[in-house]
């Protein structure tokens, strides 16, 4: 007989489907959690954003001491591996015991092994039916290889190289999205030669063009090599590294590296879960879903990665599975303004925005203000001694800001403050009557919004 003894059944454990199967149960419902993985917490936990982050701490720990007699301080520092891998391990091992505790806690039961949906709506799992009123889907994503690329010692993902046995002394990163900045980033803070090649025609492609331009800027002052407009035509390896030929400029080029590491993007995890024959439309692997993240087949819903939404973002797949929980339990939460999410690169430095760019509010029909300010104009920054650049953008003759974009030390924390004033509209002219803590990094946006209201302080 079919298993009916639960309201949602929740597929996959990731950000979007964890923080589902929390809200419903927070909500009242009988939630079933299914998951292949011998842990929960998906891509995010387990293989992305904290595992990466915690490389990025050991990396930044490492660029201080290595910096340390710009303060005075002489000292330096050398990286242990081994180390660096242990305290990822343990930030990943402390993470997933805490979700795994407030999973019961909630008394979600969690069912191991791979489901497939089914018609009903209803999940098969090892020849057995879990049924309910509701499915949400939330199996995620894996990275993209380039096609004929499979990975190997020396040709990696993100997935390999948080778990590569050695640092490699030189690399060559295949994108400059969050992923490949990031990963560059952190093998040079690490000692590695790196050179960045990029498809499109700048590193950074979805940010504004004048954060790309500081970002690249940066790059190339701490010895990091950019090339962009630039397509690869072949990756060989060879007894002692890899070689990756492009075409940049007209010419071809090549960059010989101990590894290879691909970040172009993720694909869905789709295949073979069963989602077309039961009803649920795909694009290009995707599931298409409208505002409400409900997807084309009866009582079925789809968040996070596997979402054909804008963005593949852990904080977008938390307010997803959110909204679609309590749309199930007959609240009615609001669309999500996808406009409205702040993006982060924790590289070195850092780049979040939100918001649209100048060429994005120019190309919607608005004509636009538009403040850049140096980052040399506030104290604090100057303490840290990273450089960078606050831009705003706002609807000209005193309208609301449509874009915020950061660059420079710790601006993903920053960017939280654009993120509420572009999400309330709020006209220049408002935030330059709000007092910003001295000497912090968040001046920057008080005075960036100062010079925006046409009152300058400390700039020009």
């Amino acid at each position: 007989m079919p298993d009916t003894s639960h309201d949602l059944v929740v597929l996959g454990s990731g950000t979007g489907g964890y923080s589902c199967a929390l809200r419903a149960a927070e909500l009242g419902k009988r939630v079933a959690l299914i998951e292949k993985d011998d842990r929960l917490g998906g891509t995010c936990l387990l293989r992305g954003c904290i595992p990466t982050k915690a490389l990025l701490q050991s990396a930044a720990v490492l660029d201080s001491v290595n910096r340390s007699e710009e303060w005075g301080i002489k000292a330096t520092g050398e990286p242990d591996w081994d180390g660096v891998l242990a305290f990822q391990t343990k930030v990943v091992d402390t993470l997933v015991g805490g979700l795994t505790g407030l999973i019961k806690a909630r008394k979600i039961d969690v069912i191991r092994g791979t489901g497939k949906l089914i018609w009903g709506p209803a999940v098969e799992l090892e020849g057995n039916r879990v049924d309910a009123p509701d499915i949400v889907l939330a199996t995620g994503s894996r990275p993209r290889l380039l096609p004929g690329l499979e990975i190997s010692d020396r040709v990696i993902t993100s997935d390999q190289a948080l778990v590569l046995d050695r640092l490699p002394g030189s690399v060559v990163v295949i994108g400059a999205g969050a992923v490949g900045l990031e990963f560059a980033s952190f093998y040079r803070s690490m000692g590695a030669d790196v050179t960045v090649v990029e498809a499109l025609e700048r590193v950074a492609p979805l940010e504004d063009e004048d954060v790309s331009k500081e970002l690249a800027r940066a790059f190339r002052k701490r010895g990091i090599a950019t090339a962009a407009n630039a397509k690869v035509q072949d990756v060989q390896e060879s007894g002692d590294g890899v070689v990756v030929s492009y075409e940049a400029g007209g010419t071809t080029e090549e960059a010989k590296a101990d590894i290879c590491l691909v970040a172009v993007g993720r694909g869905p995890v789709s295949e073979g879960l069963g989602y077309e024959e039961a009803g649920v439309e795909l694009d290009r692997g995707y599931v298409k879903v409208n505002g409400a993240m409900q997807t084309t087949a009866d009582h079925v819903w789809a968040v996070g990665d596997l979402a054909a939404t804008p963005f593949q973002l852990a904080h977008v797949a938390f307010a997803e599975g959110i909204g679609v929980a309590e749309r199930t339990a007959g609240q009615e939460p609001p669309e999500i303004d996808y406009a409205g999410v702040p993006r982060v690169t924790f590289s070195t430095p850092e780049v979040a925005s939100v918001g649209l760019t100048e060429a994005q509010a120019t190309e919607r029909g608005y004509e636009v203000d538009v403040q850049k300010l140096n980052m040399a104009a506030i104290g604090k920054a100057d303490i840290v001694g990273e450089g960078g650049m606050a831009k705003l953008i706002a609807e000209k003759g005193g309208g609301p800001v449509l874009g915020v974009h950061l660059i420079g030390p710790h601006v993903t924390d920053l960017i939280a403050e654009g993120m509420l004033i572009y999400n309330w509209e709020a006209v220049p002219t408002d935030v330059a009557q709000l007092i910003h803590p001295h000497p912090t990094l968040s001046e920057a946006l008080g005075e960036a919004h100062l010079a925006l209201a046409g009152k300058p302080l400390h700039t020009m």
